[in-house]
């Protein structure tokens, strides 16, 4: 278990069985890292699985801001992002990485997993490309005081390349997010739109949505 691994399951819905292995996934980490985590490990310690669930279901499914999914703060709720998720999904296939249906491809603690996967150097170059994206969550976590901004620290310091800020996109309603799931009034599918430029998204993020390398 490596260190994107153990960040992964760390972003993860609190589960017994991995909230029992908190002693052995601090272990593995290096020093520097479990410290900067230990504001993390201290709350999903010092709390019951159901509390940490209440708090995990608040901090990231209630709160759009905070959301881990990568594209929703280059694309919002938007259209656009589903070739993004297509081409993404592919690039996890290429490198055997099998996900659930119900999974979405830009959720970070998948992202995070398809690192673990990679050969050091092109870890830290995927990591490097996304992480724009990454310390944009980190830093609204962090404004509202939530330990799990220190996953991204974490994150931050292992990039090659330092975090530029990117525009925020606009936080939607929920009434009106939900109307994005569903085929459009032509029929076509949120994951059936045609690719899209975006300058602002980091390269291999473009890549995926179809934008200019």
């Amino acid at each position: 278990m490596n260190t994107c691994k153990v960040l992964a399951a760390m972003l993860t819905y609190p589960e017994a069985d991995w909230l029992e292995a908190l002693d052995e996934m601090e272990q593995v980490l290096p020093a520097e890292t479990a410290q900067t985590l230990a504001p993390l490990f201290g709350l999903l310690r010092s709390h019951s699985p159901i509390e940490l669930q209440q708090n995990y279901v608040a901090t990231f499914d209630q709160n759009p801001s905070h959301s881990l999914h990568l594209f929703e703060h280059v694309h919002g709720e938007s259209r656009e992002r589903g070739q993004a998720m297509v081409d993404l999904l592919q690039e996890y296939q290429a490198h055997g990485l099998e996900i659930s249906a119900a999974e979405l491809p830009d959720f970070v603690p998948l992202f995070l997993e398809y690192l673990s996967l990679l050969p050091g150097e092109e870890a830290r170059a995927m990591l490097g490309e996304a992480v724009h994206v990454l310390a944009l969550i980190g830093r609204k976590l962090e404004k509202n005081g939530s330990p799990y901004h220190t996953v991204f620290k974490v994150l931050e310091s292992l990039s090659p390349v330092a975090a530029q800020e990117l525009p925020e996109q606009p936080v939607r309603e929920m009434e009106e997010t939900m109307e994005t799931f569903g085929p459009g009034a032509d029929g076509t599918e949120p994951l059936l739109v045609p690719r899209v430029a975006c300058a602002d998204m980091p390269k291999s993020l473009r890549k995926a949505a179809g934008g200019a390398a």
